[in-house]
Formats: structure tokens, C-alpha cells, sequence
């Protein structure tokens, strides 16, 4: 695969705003492993590998169980999270897929059971914003960084 072209070059200040968006949303106080999951999920959705490699590495960085990243994708079949991160991954699902979904109350109500209103906006501005940087890396065919391993001797 090859880049279609470097966002950042060609449009420095939209990239800086935007940058500085996900940089907001990052400190918004909702829990670091919360952040990567739905980051992640959302880019398993979206398709877009380059923001699957990094979330999956930030995650683990963060202290993610290799469990817990793999299993992410089928998240409603494993007893790994927690009813809130259960409300969260729904909701991103549901706003992720917004065209298809149209936001159930069902489950917009289940994150409300599990997060204030102030944190329902936090949640909802990191589905968007990482929505929103899924579509670069499709986009523009951002590509991960590649290490080839050596053949094995044989």
C-alpha cells in the first residue's frame, strides 16, 4: 500500500487544529484504558490499520492486557470489560456506525447509567475526534510502520 499524501505537509494548520482537538479529548479525564479501547475500536470498525497499529500499541503501553487488545473485537462475547467500558464500546459502535444505527436510546441510556452527562459529551467528542482521524488514515492511505522479519535459517 502506498500514501495518497501527507496531510500534515500539504495542510499544516487543519492538521494542527485537529491535533490539538485529540489532544483535548486525551486529557479530558475519562480513564486512560477507556480512551485506547474506544480509539481502538473504533478504528477496527472504520478499517483503518494504521490507527489499529497505534492504539493497540498505546493501549499495551498503558498497561493493556494482550487479552483485552485482541479480544476488543469481539468485546459483547467476553466478560474482560467492565459494564462501563461495556456502555462506552456500544456507544462508539452506535455512533461509529451512525448512518446505520441512528444512536438507540437503548444505548444511549445504558451510558448514561455508567457516566454523567459531562462525561457522555467527553465520550462522545473522543468517538468523533477519533472518527475523524480514522478518515485520514483510510483516506489518505496512512501506513503503519512495517518490520520485515528475517527469514529463518534453515
Amino acid at each position: 500500500m502506498k500514501a495518497r499524501l501527507d496531510a500534515h505537509k500539504v495542510a499544516p494548520e487543519t492538521m494542527k487544529a485537529v491535533i490539538t482537538l485529540a489532544g483535548h479529548v486525551n486529557k479530558s479525564g475519562l480513564e486512560p484504558s477507556l480512551i485506547e479501547l474506544v480509539k481502538l475500536r473504533a478504528s477496527q470498525i472504520n478499517g483503518c490499520a494504521y490507527c489499529v497499529h497505534l492504539h493497540s500499541r498505546d493501549a499495551r503501553a498503558k498497561g493493556e492486557s494482550e487479552d483485552r487488545v485482541q479480544l476488543l473485537v469481539t468485546w459483547q462475547e467476553s466478560p474482560l470489560y467492565t459494564d462501563r467500558e461495556r456502555a462506552a464500546l456500544a456507544w462508539t459502535e452506535a455512533l461509529t456506525l451512525l448512518a446505520q444505527t441512528r444512536a438507540p436510546d437503548d444505548v444511549y441510556d445504558e451510558v448514561r447509567r455508567h457516566f454523567s452527562e459531562e462525561e457522555t459529551v467527553k465520550l462522545t467528542a473522543l468517538i468523533g475526534t477519533i472518527n475523524l482521524l480514522n478518515r485520514f488514515g483510510v483516506g489518505f492511505r496512512m501506513v503503519h510502520p512495517v518490520q520485515v522479519k528475517a527469514a529463518a535459517a534453515s
